[in-house]
């Protein structure tokens, strides 16, 4: 009985170590509430309206110099799809989840990329205070 719980206890640590590369989780600042990057996306959900975190977004990449090749928006979401300078595509999506608050997902190339997301991300904050 006492080799299975070691079994198990090493079995969830090996699990927890392996799989710490696809989801990583921090608490953002204010009121953001959590940032977490999950499976290539930095996922976020800021208590401002879509049409605000949509402004603030495609003025985010704008400011980046990220080339806007795909602009779609109705009142439950948007996408906007763009290119950076290496042709790696970019994805921000948005989707209302109350009159008041938008869930964010970045995409940054096919698999996703932590730091150039968040750059992003930060552009659209700074842009959305």
């Amino acid at each position: 009985m006492r080799k299975q719980q070691a079994s198990l206890a090493i079995l969830y640590v090996t699990a927890a170590v392996m799989l710490g590369g696809c989801m990583l989780a921090a608490v953002g600042a204010g009121a953001a509430g959590t940032v977490a990057y999950v499976k290539g996306d930095l996922e976020v959900l800021e208590a401002k309206s879509l049409d605000d975190v949509y402004a603030a977004s495609k003025k985010a990449l704008a400011e980046l110099e990220l080339s806007v090749i795909q602009d779609n928006k109705d009142k439950m979401g948007a996408t906007l799809t763009s290119r950076d300078s290496q042709d790696k595509k970019v994805t921000v999506k948005l989707t209302a989840v109350t009159d008041a608050s938008t869930e964010i997902s970045i995409r940054f190339g096919t698999f996703g990329d932590e730091a150039k997301s968040a750059m992003v991300y930060n552009k659209i904050k700074e842009n959305l205070q």
